[in-house]
Parts: C-alpha cells; structure tokens; sequence
C-alpha cells in the first residue's frame, strides 16, 4: 500500500469509526470503486489501533474514573450509579465479543462480495437511526442507566459486525429508543466501544506478530496508525458536540445519500 492510500484510509477509519456512518461500509466500498488493492492484515492493525488510541485519549478522565469506580466497587459494593457503570461497560460489552469472535471472518467474508447490500443497510439504518431521534424520549442521562438497558445496548452492537450498521450508529439509536439524551447516548457508546474496539486491536496485533511486517509496510502502518488517531480524536469532539445542541439528522442525510449514490454506481457503473 502506497502511503496516500494509507493516508486516506486512515482518516476514513477514524471518521467514519467514530460518526455513526459504518467504517466497514466506506473501507469497502471506496477502494472497491476506486480499484485499490484491498488493504490486508497489517493495515487492519493500523486503523484498529489509531482508533484506540483516539478513544483513550479523548475520553482518558473518563476511563480513570471508571476504573476507580470499579475498584470502589468491588471494595464497597454497587450502591451508586457511578460505581454500577464500569460492570454495566461489561455487561455491554459481552454479547459483540462473543458474536465478534465467532462471526466476524464469515460476516466479512460473505459482505464484501455483496455491495449492494451494504450500501442498503447504511441507508436502511440511517433511516432507523432518524426514526430513533425523532421519536426517542431524550429524559435520562447515563445516571440513569440500567443493567436491562446496557444489556439491550450491547446485544444492538452486535449488529455493527454487518458493513453498512455502524457500531456507534446502532448503539446510539438503541439507546435513543430507551429514553436518552443524544449526549448521553453517544457517550456511552463511545465507552462501550472501547473494550471491543481494544481487544479487535490485540487480536490483529497477536496475528501479526505471528505473521511479521511484511517488508515495505512499515510507513504505510505508521501513517495509518497516526490519520486514523487524528481524525478520530477530531471526529470524537465534533459529535459530543453536535448532539447537545443539534440532532443527528445530518448523519441521517449523508447515510441516505452514500448509500443510494453507492448503489446508483454499483448498478450503472461509469467505468
């Protein structure tokens, strides 16, 4: 891989990881229509680990607070919101590593010879994601959060293994339909992704150990590892601070006008 397309799929990954508009959609269908080469292990390292490296730093106050809160609890019980969070993380997290470990090969695998597909399910869950804001209640805050509402959460990011869902569109959408506010909603999102998104990293990782760099990939690994990380941060920042003060139509829109315009390509083709 050339180090422009590195560049290019990083700051995909870290946009398009973060927005609620499907990273696998657009890692997929971009280089497919513009004939790239597909990308293999090592860059799949890269943008695994730009991410984590985003989430960590943009939400690190975050992460020591729970991980007192966990130890609190464990010392003194689960008797506050604050310290009933990091185990409801858990709870969330349980059911997309499970279904990630067991079908995301056969998923990717199946998905990839199928665009169209994928291009439907963006707009098909842009559209879900707009009924979800329109008609979600918007009355409680993460203090508010329940083992029966994380667990819920957790079983709808299981659906982000299909290309086109969106790992944070799908849990922001369930969680609007549960009652939460936008912020509160990605928020917890973000937080949920974490583990997953951490254990997709040394997972990648412990396979290219084993396997080894191949030679020439070492810049491409950096330059993705550092867009992907960049653009994730930024990407992070701009939606917390999108949903406390606007909806989450704009995604909506640009979900609805990828997907057919994917689709309008994948159909009439101009190459």
């Amino acid at each position: 891989m050339n180090p422009l397309h590195a560049a290019i799929l990083g700051a995909l990954q870290g946009l398009t990881e973060v927005l609620p508009i499907s990273s696998s959609a657009h890692l997929i269908l971009i280089p497919k229509f513009l004939n790239w080469p597909e990308s293999g292990l090592t860059f799949d390292v890269a943008l695994h680990i730009g991410t984590f490296l985003a989430l960590t730093l943009y939400f690190w106050r975050d992460i020591l607070e729970l991980t007192g809160n966990f130890v609190a609890a464990c010392r003194s019980g689960l008797n506050t919101p604050a310290r009933r969070l990091p185990f409801y993380i858990i709870a969330a997290t349980i059911p997309a590593a499970i279904a990630g470990k067991t079908l995301e090969g056969p998923i990717d695998e199946m998905f990839r010879k199928s665009p169209a597909t994928i291009a439907a399910l963006l707009i098909f869950f842009g559209l879900v994601l707009a009924f979800a804001d329109s008609a979600g209640a918007k009355r409680w805050r993460v203090d508010r959060l329940t083992l029966k509402c994380a667990m819920v959460i957790g079983l709808a990011q299981c659906l982000a293994l299909l290309p086109g869902v969106s790992r944070s569109g799908i849990t922001i959408t369930a969680a609007l339909f549960l009652g939460f506010h936008r912020e509160s909603a990605a928020r917890f999102s973000f937080l949920i992704s974490l583990p997953i998104v951490a254990g997709a990293a040394l997972l990648k990782v412990g396979h290219l150990v084993q396997t080894g760099i191949p030679a020439g990939e070492e810049l491409p690994l950096l330059i993705g590892i550092s867009t992907s990380a960049v653009f994730g941060f930024l990407s992070v920042a701009f939606l917390l601070k999108l949903v406390q003060r606007d909806s989450l139509y704009p995604f909506v829109w640009y979900r609805i006008i990828a997907g057919s315009g994917a689709l309008a390509l994948i159909f009439f083709p101009v190459f």
